[in-house]
C-alpha cells in the first residue's frame, strides 16, 4: 500500500508540471507535421510520414523521461518533504521503487496519448494499420523505462543539471554502442580490451530498441530481438534501481 501511495503521488506530482503537457503537445504537433514534410519531400510519402513522425515522438518522449525523472527526487529534498517521508515507517527502497513506478505510469500515459493520435493520423493518411508501429512503441517504452531508471539513479545523489547531463550523455552513448566491435579492432593490449568490454556491459545498449528502419521499410520484425530487448530492460532496470537504493540509503538528510 505504501508503494502504491508513493507511485500515485509521484504520478499526480508529475502531471501537475506544465512542462509535461508542453512536451506532449510538441510531440503530437511534431508528429502531425510529418504530413507536411512528406508532401515537400521526394520519395515514398508513407515512409517519410512514419520516419519523421516516429522520430518526433521518440525525441519528446525521451525529454519527458529525462526531465520528469531528474526533478522528482530533487524536489522532495529541496522542499524538505523528504524529511517527512524518511521519518515515517517507509523504507528508502520503497520510496525509490515507488517513484520509479509512478514515473513509469506517467510515461505510459504520455506515450499512449501520442501513439493513439499518431495511429489515427496514420490511418487517415494511409488507410492502413501497421502492427510494426505498435511493436516500435512497445520497444520505445522499454527504452524510456531504462532512461527513467538512470535519471532516478543520478537524481538520488546529484543536482538536476548534472543529472540531466549524465542521463542525456548515457542516452547518446547507448545509441552508438553498435560501433563497439569496430572500436575494439583498434585496441592492442588485453588490458585495453578488458576495460572496453567492462564499459560495454555496464553502459545501456539502447540500440536494441531502435527498429524504426524496420517500421519505415516494412521489413519483417525479429521477435527474438524483441524478447531479448525486454529481458535486457528488466535486468538492466533492476540493477540500476538496486544501485540507486544503495546510494540513497547512505545519503544523510540534515
Amino acid at each position: 500500500m505504501k508503494l502504491k501511495a508513493i507511485a500515485i503521488n509521484t504520478f499526480k506530482e508529475a502531471v501537475r508540471n506544465k512542462i509535461y503537457y508542453l512536451l506532449i503537445v510538441f510531440g503530437i504537433l511534431s508528429a502531425l507535421s510529418s504530413k507536411i514534410v512528406s508532401l515537400l519531400t521526394l520519395g515514398d510519402m508513407v515512409k517519410v510520414l512514419k520516419d519523421v513522425g516516429l522520430a518526433a515522438i521518440n525525441f519528446f518522449s525521451v525529454l519527458i523521461a529525462v526531465f520528469t525523472g531528474i526533478n522528482l527526487v530533487y524536489k522532495e529534498i529541496d522542499k524538505k518533504t523528504i524529511y517527512n517521508i524518511v521519518s515515517k515507517p517507509i523504507s528508502r527502497s520503497t520510496f525509490i521503487i515507488g517513484k520509479f513506478f509512478g514515473l513509469a505510469y506517467t510515461l505510459l500515459v504520455a506515450l499512449v496519448s501520442m501513439a493513439l493520435i499518431f495511429f489515427f493520423f496514420l490511418y487517415i493518411a494511409t488507410g492502413e494499420f501497421d502492427a510494426r508501429v505498435l511493436v516500435y512503441f512497445a520497444l520505445l517504452y522499454m527504452e524510456l523505462l531504462i532512461i527513467t531508471a538512470i535519471s532516478l539513479l543520478f537524481s538520488s545523489f546529484s543536482t538536476p543539471i548534472l543529472s540531466s547531463i549524465f542521463t542525456i550523455s548515457l542516452y547518446l552513448i547507448g545509441h552508438v554502442l553498435w560501433t563497439f566491435n569496430l572500436f575494439t579492432k583498434h585496441l592492442k593490449t588485453p588490458f585495453e580490451k578488458m576495460v572496453a568490454y567492462f564499459f560495454y556491459y555496464i553502459l545501456p545498449n539502447l540500440d536494441k530498441y531502435n527498429i524504426k528502419h524496420v517500421v519505415v521499410m516494412k521489413t519483417e520484425i525479429d521477435f527474438y530481438q524483441v524478447l531479448n530487448a525486454g529481458l535486457y530492460a528488466f535486468v538492466y532496470i533492476t540493477a540500476i534501481l538496486i544501485l540507486a537504493i544503495l546510494i540513497f540509503k547512505k545519503r544523510e538528510f540534515q
